[in-house]
């Protein structure tokens, strides 16, 4: 069994885990935010993603972190040029900042985060390709 991060996925088990989380997410994905999708939620998403999800996820335009580069699996880049999750529902990005998933890196941030603060987030990652110059620049610095 592969344990180093340079270690191949083992059989059936990319298939496994994505059945597991689809499983776990149900219904919650198609959750709505509470919140308006606005200038002031975007920047604030901003902050939050340059403060708790950067390190791992990306910064705008600059190459993955030698942290990400470490990690297995690899967490995905979410901030363009890359796609991100601009296509999961707001609901199913919640879920996953909130509770995390297990086995991949990925914490969850349910008892360090306000829940204002992961609908933030989460709004900013689904507008991710369209985002007024503000919110790029509170990504920026």
């Amino acid at each position: 069994m592969p344990v180093g991060t340079k270690g191949g996925p083992m059989p059936f088990e990319r298939f496994i885990a994505k059945t597991a989380l689809s499983s776990a997410i149900g219904s919650g994905a198609e959750r709505p935010s509470p919140f308006a999708a606005d200038e002031a939620n975007l920047v604030a998403g901003a902050h939050v993603y340059h403060e708790q999800c950067a390190v791992c996820h990306g910064s705008w335009g600059q190459p993955a972190s030698a942290i990400a580069l470490g990690m297995y699996p690899a967490p995905p880049q979410l901030l363009p040029p890359k796609k991100g999750v601009i296509d999961d529902p707001a609901g199913e990005t919640y879920w996953k900042v909130k509770n995390g998933i297990r086995l991949t890196g990925m914490p969850g941030f349910g008892d360090s985060l306000t829940d204002t603060e992961l609908w933030q987030v989460s709004l900013l990652l689904l507008h991710a390709h369209e985002l007024t110059l503000s919110a790029q620049d509170a990504l920026r610095r």
